[in-house]
Parts: C-alpha cells; structure tokens; sequence
C-alpha cells in the first residue's frame, strides 16, 4: 500500500462498484439517497452519462451535499482541461514565486494545491451542512471546488498587494522575505538556520546572541572580525526600512558570524531570546522530533492485511473531542459488504451475486 494512499484513507471504508453497470449505477443512486455528503473529482460532465451527476442525485435525496473537485471548476474557459497541482502551481502564480532568487521557478515539496483545495472543500461541506440545517426542507447544493481558484486565493497577501498597488510581484525570494532583514536561512558549519529578526528589537537580541559567540579581540576592526553590537546603531542597519536597503551588505556578515558554529550550537545560544529561529529539518528529523512527538504527530494502527502501521496523527487538539485515527486505510473493497450489507441492508448472497456479475468487488 503506498504512502499517498495510507495517508489520504484512514477513518475511511471502502467498497468496490462499476458505475459502465447498471447495477452498480443503480447500488450509487441507493447509497446516494442514505448519504448526508457525496465528493467527486471527475471532469465537469463526465458523470451525467452514467446518470451520478447532482441534478440527477438531487432528485434522488435533495438533501444531498455534493462537492466536485476539479482543476479549473464547472465553468469558464479551462473547465474541461484536467487539472494537476503542479500545474494549477505554475499557472496560477505559485510557482513563480517559490524558489532561489536567481534560480529557476520551482513546484512546492509537497502537493500542496491539492492540499489546499481539499481544506477548502472541508470547509465548505461543513459550511453547507450548516446551511442544510437551517434552511427550509433541509435543502442540500452543489459545491464547485476547483484548484485554480483555491490556488489564487492561497496567494493571499502577495495577490492582494499587485491588487493594491496595480505593479507585479517581486518574483521569489528563497527563504528570505522581501520587506523584513533579515529573516531567511544562514549557513552554519554544518548546516542552515533559520533567523527572523523581525523588528528593530529583534534585531537588537540577534545581534546580541552573535556578538556573545565571537571570541574576543582587543579591537574587532583591526583583528578583521565582524561587531554585531555595533550593527543595531550602525545607520545601514538601524532600522528595518534601512536593513531591506542594506541587505546585500549585512546579509553576508550575519552569515561571517553563523558558519562558525553548528546549528546545534546555535540553537543552543539562541534559546531564550525570544527571537524567532529554526532548524532545518528534513521530514524524518520533522515527524520525530521532540516537539512534534510530545503533541501526538504519529498513530500506530493495525491493517489486516498490512499489519501495524503508523501514520501521521490528526494535527488538531480539541477539548471535547478526540478526532483520532480509528481505522487504517482499507484495501480495495475491503468493506463492501460491511457497508451495502449495513447501509442497504443486502445479504451477502446478493452481494456474492453482484460480485461474480462484475458489478462490485
């Protein structure tokens, strides 16, 4: 079972049925008219053929909330062109400001447009649920979820400053921010570290923290080492406004200053500051480190057939609530006689029957 699969199917059952069989089009419409939420990602019309679409399931259980997900939505001109998340990234801005600064565009690490626009369509399911509620004859809707525009609107601040000032935007900055020195990832001797000295104060126990790990020297100018105390006066870097000015000047002392330690040592010197600073990980250290571990990252479940498996844990903490993960992701239509045996009330003869006709599995 593979990794994407694992991750996008715990808490889940799954049954096995072809829609090309009337039967199985006919076991859809029975489960449809027992269902609260339907989700699809299939493009626009493709379904109407085999009579899955909303207006049709609509009339079957009006209460239904049908959410489709697709590249570019149920209308405008890309809707009938398949929609991947790097390419949603690439068209609609994101990957033009992810990447080193004179390097070439590149895609997030992660499939993070689809992550995205699975958050909004929660959401919204959630939201229409709500609505469901209070309307009159507990009216179900359609929701029309589509990469591109959960893309766009994830571009948040740096969309709505080309909006505000009408100029495009700065392009990418790597780590670093493009009105806020320094805040980016320096070279240590063994690595990066993060530093976000985020206002003058900031700045000020930054330079502090660098200044108390040089070894000291009767004069700093004349031994040709760096003085990060006298940077929080100096007026190229007294204020943030003229920090962005100055950055190709302060940027490397900073970094004449970190690579003379470990991230580890630096981490250690920097503990208490109350300045912002991280360091780089990469996914394993991520999913055990101590913190990530002490707040229940990661489940162990058993799979029937895979045996004991972990995964990541849901990231949020409720009161009242545990949102565990109750099951493990299921192999395909490892429950289906669980749930048209439950949900319909089929025997398993008709269910063997309508297996050995091809229309579940």
């Amino acid at each position: 079972m593979g990794s994407a699969l694992r991750q996008v199917n715990r808490n889940k059952k799954s049954i096995g049925v072809s829609f090309q069989h009337p039967s199985g089009v006919q076991l859809l419409h029975s489960l449809a008219k027992e269902s609260d939420i339907l989700v699809e990602n299939y493009l626009p019309g493709s379904l109407a053929k085999y009579g899955l679409d909303y207006a049709t399931l609509s009339k079957i259980n009006p209460s239904l909330i049908y959410a489709s997900i697709t590249g570019y939505g149920q209308s405008g001109p890309y809707s009938n062109r398949a929609g991947y998340d790097v390419m949603v990234e690439a068209e609609f801005g994101l990957m033009h400001i992810t990447g080193q600064r004179e390097g070439p565009p590149v895609k997030v690490g992660v499939a993070i447009t689809d992550l995205t626009t699975g958050l909004y369509t929660s959401n919204s399911v959630m939201a229409a649920l709500i609505q469901r509620a209070k309307s009159e004859g507990n009216k179900g809707q359609h929701i029309d979820v589509a990469l591109s525009d959960c893309q766009i609107a994830s571009l948040s601040n740096i969309a709505m400053s080309c909006l505000v000032t009408g100029e495009r935007d700065s392009g990418k900055w790597g780590t670093a921010h493009p009105s806020i020195v320094p805040y980016r990832g320096f070279s240590t001797a063994d690595s990066t570290i993060l530093l976000g000295g985020g206002n003058d104060r900031l700045f000020g126990v930054l330079c502090a923290r660098l200044a108390s790990a040089l070894p000291p020297a009767p004069n700093d100018a004349e031994a040709g080492l760096p003085n990060p105390s006298a940077w929080p006066t100096d007026p190229r870097f007294s204020t943030n406004a003229a920090r962005v000015r100055n950055r190709e000047v302060l940027e490397p002392l900073i970094e004449s200053v970190t690579r003379t330690k470990s991230t580890a040592e630096w981490l250690g010197l920097l503990d208490g500051s109350g300045m912002p600073y991280a360091a780089v990980n990469d996914v394993m250290d991520s999913v055990w480190h101590p913190h990530a571990q002490a707040r229940n990252a990661t489940t162990t479940v058993t799979h029937p057939s895979c045996g004991n498996m972990t995964l990541l844990n849901h990231p949020v903490k409720f009161s009242g609530t545990d949102p565990s993960i109750r099951s493990a992701p299921p192999t395909l239509g490892q429950h289906t006689e669980e749930v048209l045996g439950g949900v319909l009330g089929m025997g398993n003869g008709e269910v063997e029957r309508l297996r050995h006709e091809g229309v579940v599995a």
